[in-house]
């Protein structure tokens, strides 16, 4: 175990040089820049008050494994144990299981699924089954981490768009396409600090990861409150959601959050 919390242990490190700016955190920008997962998931809390009243309060869940992505993120960047590199990825990837648990749609099941009671639930549990075995698998084998989040990638984004065919909103559809360019701006930015390091660190700016940081957490939960949305317009068909923005509704610039009423209660 001692290895594990060896600082220096992971076999991964970012494009960011070591202990350049502090000499107690190795990868100053990329620990610093997991603050959003920090600071905006208790906000977002806040925000969702009315949904967890009407819907449950799962998707607190949600927020709070955010919040231990950023910690398990800034914990593995300022340190480079492999400790932390499984943190890190463990918990990426039981906030998408936890998604995936909560919302995963009726219209996307297995045909023989339809068919069982309660089978929308009883096949939701397969993902958390499957984020124990990844769990375990991946103390044993941490690359293991690294595939199984590359692979959830693309089902996620496939399930975004088929939720979309059928919607109007265009405010849905608008924070939808803006979740979907900043994904695609975090990974851009990913592959460039994993792959092209020494022409960024030549124009001096070794930093990119610490861009996907703010970039696929802005991504990640504009996508939480989409899937969120369609949980309840798609199947809790006595409430009626709305997306919002905070701190003005009037334009959509801001936190956007999803507002749940009961459909026999009048708009606010």
């Amino acid at each position: 175990m001692s290895f594990y919390l060896t600082p220096g242990s992971s076999p991964i490190d970012w494009c960011e040089d070591n202990y350049t700016i502090s000499p107690q955190i190795a990868e100053f920008v990329n620990t610093i820049s997991n603050i959003l997962f920090i600071v905006m998931p208790p906000l977002l809390m806040h925000l969702h008050t009315s949904y967890a009243t009407h819907c449950g309060k799962g998707i607190h869940i949600i927020w709070v494994l955010l919040m231990t992505v950023g910690v398990s993120s800034a914990y593995f960047h300022a340190t480079l144990s492999l400790l932390g590199q499984l943190l890190d990825e463990l918990a990426i990837l039981w906030v998408i299981m936890a998604c995936y648990w909560l919302w995963y749609p009726q219209a996307a099941l297995p045909s023989h699924w339809h068919n069982l009671p309660n089978g929308r639930r009883k096949f939701s549990n397969i993902f958390i089954a499957f984020a124990f075995l990844t769990t375990f698998l991946g103390f044993l084998q941490p690359v293991v981490n690294a595939f199984c989040l590359l692979l959830l990638s693309i089902p996620s984004l496939a399930l975004l768009v088929l939720q979309l065919k059928s919607e109007t909103s265009p405010r849905i559809i608008n924070l939808a396409r803006r979740s979907v360019g900043l994904w695609g701006f975090a990974i851009t930015a990913w592959v460039n600090d994993r792959f092209f390091c020494p022409y960024w660190s030549s124009l001096g700016f070794p930093y990119l990861h610490g861009v996907w940081h703010v970039a696929i957490f802005l991504a990640s939960y504009t996508a939480i409150v989409i899937f969120a949305y369609f949980d309840v317009k798609n199947h809790k068909l006595d409430k009626h959601p709305t997306l919002r923005y905070f701190p003005m509704d009037r334009f959509e610039f801001g936190v956007p959050y999803v507002f749940v009423r009961n459909r026999s209660e009048r708009s606010p």
